[in-house]
């Protein structure tokens, strides 16, 4: 655990509430119910640390965790209880069976060759071990397209010696009021019809907001339990889940026509204060916020001008009273005041993307968690 001394000295804090993500579960298992929920904890849980995260998560009830990569499903593994199952969207890597046998990982199979190469050891081993497979419903990304579709539907042997654990599909725009979502849920059937039953899963976060018929039997929310909107336009149904603070390093008087930064892209007009604070895009704070953001300061939003630095951004904190913002201060940069949709959209990208481009020099701090009782 991270000393007193680490914090104080620390350029920006990042608290992440696990309190609050499990909270978010239960409210997106209650939403999915009668299917079951899962937990997609991919890309070190959306930046915010699976080995705390998916933890919490098994104590709030969750038993089906999805990530993205072989590597991220051991690591996974060694934090998880018994009894929980561990999926992984990668398909099966070369000469990586075994690994997915010893970490008891279930493998996505995303083309016929993985699934004949998972049959194979299956039948070799001689249990029948469980598979999720893939059918693209439209996406054109990963999944058995429709010539595969067609063959394992002619020649169900294919299956032999596997458990079909899930036959899964992936929603291309479930946040969107699209023609796409009514045509994949409608290509996912005709799919289900053709081929042996077994359970299915479909919804992502936003795809459990379109209705009851895109909820299947497992729901696969990620970025709704991290506090992003699964529909945007329409108030957040989640709970934020992190603040970052950063340290506010100097305080200087401004007047024209002195300029701002890398580039002298900001141009002063008059006279008035700047503060340099302690982040930059190597913190994950993106470039793309530079004349865009803001920060939380004194109880009002402050921009961010001139160029992002890769340790540095610089705020216009002419208007705020003197004395409001002094060096070891800190603003907020992602909080109740800035949610990480409001940051995303003024970084012109998605809260997926701000989160988990995080970055590790932050002092990390955890609150709630299974020692609250969760």
């Amino acid at each position: 655990m991270a000393s007193t001394s680490e914090a104080a000295r620390a350029g920006a804090i990042l608290t992440i509430d696990l309190a609050a993500i499990a909270a978010n579960w239960r409210t997106l298992r209650d939403r999915a119910g009668p299917a079951a929920c899962a937990a997609v904890v991919k890309a070190d849980a959306y930046g915010l640390g699976a080995a705390r995260v998916a933890p919490a998560l098994a104590v709030a009830g969750c038993r089906s965790f999805v990530v993205a990569t072989l590597d991220e499903a051991i690591a996974l593994r060694g934090v998880l209880p018994e009894g929980t199952e561990v999926i992984c969207l990668g398909g099966l890597p070369a000469d990586s069976e075994g690994e997915f046998q010893r970490h008891a990982v279930t493998p996505v199979l995303n083309h016929l060759g993985e699934v004949e190469r998972w049959r194979v050891f299956a039948r070799w081993r001689g249990t029948p071990y469980p598979a999720v497979i893939h059918i693209d419903t439209g996406m054109n990304r990963l999944g058995l397209g429709p010539d595969e579709l067609d063959r394992l539907a002619t020649e169900p042997d294919r299956l032999d010696g596997l458990t079909v654990r899930l036959w899964m599909s992936h929603l291309a725009c479930a946040e969107a009021d699209s023609p796409m979502n009514a045509a994949q849920l409608a290509a996912f059937r005709a799919a289900l019809a053709r081929l042996p039953a077994a359970p299915a899963s479909l919804a992502n976060s936003s795809g459990l907001f379109l209705g009851s018929d895109y909820r299947f039997d497992l729901a696969r929310p990620g970025c709704a339990l991290y506090g992003v909107n699964p529909t945007p336009g329409r108030p957040n149904p989640m709970s934020g889940v992190i603040r970052l603070d950063a340290r506010v390093l100097q305080v200087r008087n401004v007047d024209s026509p002195m300029t701002v930064g890398y580039g002298a892209t900001h141009r002063v007009a008059g006279s008035g204060k700047v503060a340099t604070v302690a982040v930059g895009y190597a913190d994950g704070y993106a470039r793309t916020l530079s004349g865009r953001g803001h920060v939380h300061v004194g109880g009002a939003a402050a921009p961010v001008v001139g160029r992002i630095s890769m340790d540095l951004i610089t705020v216009d904190i002419s208007h705020l009273p003197d004395g409001a913002v002094v060096p070891n201060a800190f603003v907020e940069l992602i909080g109740p005041s800035r949610p990480v949709d409001t940051v995303a959209e003024e970084g012109g990208t998605i809260g997926y993307e701000i989160l988990t481009a995080l970055g590790r020099r932050y002092h990390r701090v955890y609150t709630g968690g299974a020692a609250e009782g969760l």
